[in-house]
C-alpha cells in the first residue's frame, strides 16, 4: 500500500512516498518559512506526482502556519484522490528517526514559541509516548524531561538548562513516518497546536 507522508510543522518541509516499510522517494528541505510555496511542487516531484493509496500528515505541535499548510494540502489531496487520511505527531516522528541509541527512553524538545519548548518523552522498545507532551520554558522543562538523549531543534537549550545529557539538533523527516507504530500514525487529522494562538478576537 503506497503512502504519501507530509511534514510541515517545523522549519522542515518534507514529503515522502512509502510502500509498506520501503521508502520509495523523499523530498526534504529546511525552509524556515515558505512551506505553502514549496510543499505542492515537492509532492509533484515525487514518482507518480506523489499519488498514493493513503496520506499521513504531521498534525504538530509546531508552527501554527506550518501545521495548517500541511493539513490543508493533505485534506485537499485526500479529497481529490478519494483516499483515507490520518495524522501523526511531529514529536513522535522525531522519535521514530532515532536508530543509533540503546537508551530505553529518549526526550524530544522542539521550539514552541514565546521562549517555550514542546517536550515529550518516548519509550523506544516499543516506540510509544511515555507521557503527554507539554509546552514549558527551558528551565521548567529541565525538571520535566529527564532522558539522557534529547532530540530536536530545542534539544540544546534544554540540555544547557539541565546541565547534563546529549543534545541532537534534528528536524522531522516525512520518510520516518513509515517507522511509526500504527497507533502513532492513525491520529485524527486535526491540528495539535500545543498552546493558544497569538492573535485573539476583540
Amino acid at each position: 500500500m503506497m503512502h504519501l507522508a507530509i511534514s510541515t510543522a517545523t522549519a522542515a518541509c518534507s514529503a515522502a512516498l512509502i510502500d509498506g516499510e520501503i521508502l520509495i522517494a523523499e523530498r526534504h528541505e529546511t525552509v524556515g518559512r515558505g512551506h505553502a510555496e514549496r510543499l505542492i511542487p515537492m509532492i509533484e516531484s515525487l514518482p507518480g506526482k506523489g499519488r498514493a493509496d493513503m496520506i499521513w500528515v504531521d498534525c504538530g505541535p509546531g508552527s501554527f502556519t506550518g501545521v495548517r499548510v500541511g493539513l490543508a494540502a493533505a485534506r485537499a489531496l485526500a479529497l481529490a484522490w478519494e483516499i483515507p487520511l490520518a495524522g501523526f505527531s511531529s514529536l513522535a516522528l522525531l522519535a521514530a528517526g532515532v536508530d543509533d541509541c540503546d537508551d530505553e527512553t529518549i526526550g524530544i524538545a522542539t521550539p514552541g514559541g514565546h521562549g517555550e519548548l514542546f517536550v515529550q518523552s518516548f519509550t523506544r522498545f516499543p516506540l510509544a509516548p511515555a507521557g503527554a507532551f507539554a509546552a514549558l520554558t527551558p528551565g521548567a522543562a529541565a525538571g520535566h524531561l529527564l532522558d539522557r538523549l534529547v532530540i530536536g531543534a530545542g534539544a540544546a537549550a534544554l540540555v544547557e538548562a539541565r546541565g547534563y545529557g546529549e543534545a541532537r539538533d534534528m528536524l522531522p523527516r516525512a520518510a520516518d513516518a513509515g517507522r511509526l507504530p500504527a497507533a502513532l500514525r492513525s491520529l485524527a487529522p486535526i491540528p495539535i497546536y500545543g498552546r493558544a494562538p497569538d492573535a485573539v478576537a476583540k
